[in-house]
Order: C-alpha cells, then sequence, then structure tokens
C-alpha cells in the first residue's frame, strides 16, 4: 500500500511541475502547444515517473543526470542549485531546442533525487543543417544556478546565441518555476515518509514495471519478425530502407535495427532518441497502462549500428530527428503486428510535419513554430482517430485565434484531409489540411515524411494518402527544407491519413 501511495504521489508531483511550466511560459509553443515534459528521478538519475506529455522527451531525460554526476562531484552539487543542457552528444537532450533543467532534491544534507524538465525553444531558425554545429549552441549539462544564485555569465552567453532572447529568458525562468515547485513537493514527501522509505519505494516502482513488461512480453510467441520500409523527408533526396528484427525469447525482447549511414541532414536519430522510441513503441503496444519510469527498459535490449540514420554519431545534425523516430514506432508495431495479429494498429501518419516560419527582418524579428498531426491508423475493432498527433509527439494544438493575435500569419483554411484515409473495414483517420497566408515576408522551414509513400494498412487495409504541400496552389515535389514567402503568399500542408485495417469482403 505505501509504495502504491509513493508511486500516485510521484506522478501527481511530475504532472503539477507540467502544469506549472505551461501556465507560466509565455511563447505558443509552450504554454498553447504544450511541447514539454516532467520528470521525477532518484539519486542516481533513474526515471521514477515522467508527466503524461511527450514520449519523444524521455530520450532528453535518461542521459542528463548521469552526465552530470559525471562532471561534477556529489561533494560540489548543494540544494538551490539548477543544471541546464542541450546537448545531444553530452547528455542533454536528443535536438537542441530542447533546454533541460535539473535540480536536486535534498533530504537531511544527503541528495535523495532529482526533479527535471524539458522545453522546446522555439529559437534557432533559418538554419543549415549539415552537421550540428549550424544547429544551435551546444550546452552541456551546466550549473545554471548555485544555491539558489544564477550564474550570470552561463545564462548571459546562452541568451546571446538565441534568435528570441526575451522570450527564451522567460521560458527558462517558468522551468526553473517548476523545479522549484517540484523541489518543495518532494521535501514535503520525504518529511511524511522518510527518504529511505521513499527511495525503497521507487525501487519497488521500478520492479514493478519491469516485471509487467516482462509478463507481457511473455505473451508474445517466441520467435523472429521482420519488418521493413523506407523513410523519405524534403532534408533526404532519395528514401532511405529501414528495418527492424524483433526477437522475442520468453519474457526478453531484442530488437535489431538495419539503417544506412548517417546523413548530412538533421534527420539522424541519436541512441538516446532511438531508446526513448523503443520504449514507447513496446509499452504501447504491449502494456499501455504499465507505469513510465525507467524498469520499462530492463527486458529490452537494443541493437543498431554505430554511425547510422538511427545511432548516429556527432557532429550529425539531429534538429529533425522526430520523423524519423515516428517512422522507428511503424517499425517496431508492423514486425509486432506479425506476431500478435488482431492486436496491433496500421500504419498512422507516420510523421510529426513542421513548419517553422521566422521573419526576414532582424528588426522586427519573430519565430513561429506549428507541428501538424495526421490520421492514425485504424484499429483492429474501430476506426483510426481523425488528426491526431501520432506515438512520439503529444503536442496540443494551437488555436487559430492565438496564432493570428501573436504572429504576421493568418489561417484561411482548417479542415480535416477529406479522402486521405486508408480504406477498410475500419478505415484509417484522416489527415488535416491547413492552409496559411503570410501577412509579412518570411522564411519557411518543412520537415515531415509520408510525402511520397503511404501509411500501410493491415489485413488487407488500404493505404493511408500521402502529405502533400503547396505554395499558392503549386504542389511542391520535391518539397525543400526551406524556401522564402513573401507577403500575400498561401501555404497548404495536407498530411497523411492512417492505414485502413480489414479489406472489404
Amino acid at each position: 500500500m505505501t509504495v502504491e501511495v509513493i508511486g500516485s504521489a510521484l506522478a501527481s508531483i511530475a504532472e503539477e511541475m507540467g502544469e506549472a511550466l505551461v501556465r507560466s511560459s509565455i511563447s505558443t509553443n509552450i504554454k498553447e502547444r504544450r511541447d514539454c515534459s516532467t520528470a521525477i528521478c532518484d539519486a542516481a538519475g533513474l526515471i521514477l515517473s515522467q508527466a503524461e506529455h511527450i514520449p519523444m522527451h524521455l530520450g532528453s531525460f535518461v542521459a542528463f543526470i548521469p552526465a552530470i554526476l559525471d562532471r561534477y562531484a556529489v561533494a560540489d552539487i548543494h540544494p538551490g542549485d539548477i543544471f541546464i543542457g542541450n546537448d545531444a552528444y553530452e547528455g542533454g537532450g536528443t535536438h537542441l531546442p530542447d533546454f533541460v533543467l535539473a535540480e536536486p532534491v535534498f533530504c537531511e544534507n544527503i541528495l535523495s533525487a532529482w526533479v527535471i524538465n524539458t522545453a522546446h525553444h522555439a529559437d534557432f531558425a533559418d538554419r543549415g543543417h549539415a552537421h550540428i554545429f549550424q544547429e544551435g549552441i551546444r550546452i552541456p549539462p551546466v550549473r545554471l544556478v548555485r544555491q539558489g544564485v544564477t550564474e550570470d555569465a552561463v545564462q548571459s552567453m546562452i541568451l546571446l546565441n538565441c534568435q528570441s532572447p526575451t522570450e527564451r529568458l522567460s521560458d527558462l525562468r517558468a522551468q526553473r518555476a517548476a523545479c522549484r515547485l517540484g523541489v518543495v513537493r518532494l521535501k514535503d514527501l520525504f518529511r511524511k515518509y522518510g527518504a529511505p522509505t521513499v527511495a525503497a519505494a521507487g525501487q519497488a516502482l521500478l520492479d514493478h514495471a519491469e516485471r509487467r513488461l516482462r509478463a507481457a512480453i511473455a505473451t508474445v510467441p517466441d520467435g523472429r519478425y521482420d519488418f521493413d520500409d523506407v523513410f523519405e523527408s524534403p532534408e533526404t533526396p532519395q528514401p532511405l530502407p529501414i528495418g527492424v528484427t524483433v526477437s522475442v525469447k520468453a519474457d526478453e525482447m531484442t530488437l535489431a535495427f538495419r539503417a544506412p549511414a548517417q546523413v548530412r541532414s538533421s534527420v539522424n536519430m541519436t541512441y538516446t532518441a532511438l531508446f526513448a522510441t523503443v520504449c514507447y513503441a513496446v509499452k504501447a503496444a504491449l502494456d499501455p497502462d504499465a507505469p513510465p519510469n525507467s524498469g520499462l527498459a530492463r527486458p529490452l535490449h537494443i541493437e543498431a549500428p554505430a554511425g547510422s540514420l538511427l545511432n548516429c554519431v556527432s557532429p550529425a545534425a539531429v534538429n529533425g530527428r522526430i520523423n524519423t523516430c515516428q517512422r522507428v514506432v511503424d517499425l517496431i508495431h508492423g514486425a509486432l503486428a506479425r506476431a500478435l495479429p488482431a492486436r496491433l494498429p496500421a500504419a498512422g501518419c507516420g510523421a510529426a510535419v513542421s513548419a517553422l516560419f521566422s521573419s526576414d527582418n532582424m528588426a522586427d524579428h519573430w519565430i513561429y513554430l506549428d507541428v501538424l498531426g495526421g490520421g492514425g491508423g485504424a484499429r483492429p475493432a474501430k476506426s483510426g482517430m481523425d488528426g491526431v498527433q501520432q506515438h512520439m509527439t503529444n503536442t496540443s494544438n494551437l488555436p487559430i485565434e492565438a496564432l493570428e493575435m501573436e504572429y504576421p500569419l493568418e489561417v484561411v483554411n482548417y479542415a480535416f484531409r477529406d479522402g486521405s484515409a486508408g480504406e477498410g473495414r475500419h478505415r484509417g483517420g484522416m489527415g488535416l489540411s491547413r492552409i496559411y497566408k503570410v501577412l509579412k515576408p518570411c522564411w519557411l522551414e518543412l520537415d515531415g515524411s509520408r510525402l511520397a509513400t503511404r501509411p500501410w494498412g493491415l489485413d488487407g487495409g488500404g493505404e493511408g494518402m500521402n502529405c502533400v504541400i503547396r505554395v499558392d496552389g503549386q504542389v511542391l515535389d520535391p518539397v525543400p527544407p526551406i524556401l522564402h514567402l513573401d507577403a500575400a503568399q498561401q501555404i497548404e500542408i495536407h498530411t497523411a491519413g492512417g492505414g485502413g485495417y480489414d479489406a472489404w469482403g
């Protein structure tokens, strides 16, 4: 009973931190789209509870605190310290816009836990993506606040490298506020139960998650299950072959990935991004209600060639890794569908189609990021969901009113995309159609996937429609990664629909 009560308390604290972060932020990407996540970790950095925000952000958390402990002696970590980082290769995250903040929690002068959060700062626009040095400032895990006092030199250096420093500073303050709230709540928990009891409960929660996932894996017939596909995006001139072999033996699972060499564009995935994707995909397929903590990883073994698209090494660019992650989920679910007929959905839209608008007038600078969902894959007994964020993303829809109040953009049309759903007894979900009118000249960076290929159906179900992008009514083929728009031009984004399930007899 005590473990369950403490587990619920940890989950509640993580969720409350997330709400504090959202309500304290000023950028639309955080306060409206909720592109942020929060978690509670033990003293060593193992995740005890992650709030139900963005699955991708597990990759931002999993290596961050171990990287801090590698850089700083425990004796040099004090109450009131806050650490910041974002670098994909130094334990700070999976791409540079995700700033991670972590604060230690002490009980009777002993480091007993950590609170951690990440938020996507919509900055670093109009960049190149040949390598990570072009994608923004790289911040290894460093101290931002020392015993409650801001390290002004560190903060100034970070803000100097941001295009919207006032907005960045406000969002960083919101992240700090979320950390402080988490510390207060955890200290209350320690006072009530004692740090040793909370720590023991945390280990029991990790063990419980492990047992649940092992039990779920044991329901999958032993064997090897292969699935192959191709990945394409505006940044890849040719579709890239990717694949996975899922091997199940008793209560353990090995996922061996096949991928080409890392590429000179932003779609590469670091190992932490792959790790987060695998944990999500397996949990979603086998035990969606399992507690989201580090215990889930124990029965899983991940193999991917180092220096490849799915396990890149420095200095590969990684800004657009989310679309590759989406397609890795499709790989895993496609393989598991062969092992577990009638339990997995067809392929969803397989993308997080993003449009990053930025002013070409530095005297009147603004940046706006929009990420559009698409159709969900049809399920064995239900149609797919229409116009949803899929898998590794879980951001909210940005209301048109909020967009038009803050940016020189007008939404001409926003609707479900007719005809985009894959056919079948259970149809796929419909994609989205969104048309923007540009009111001031700007640059537009586009990213996504399923531009040249279509989401697959299952059991004879039809394919979903692929993504189509137009400017002033003309289809972009190929889609350029970046283009300039003049005032009054219109950009249309029509996202992919989901695959259908079960062919009509």
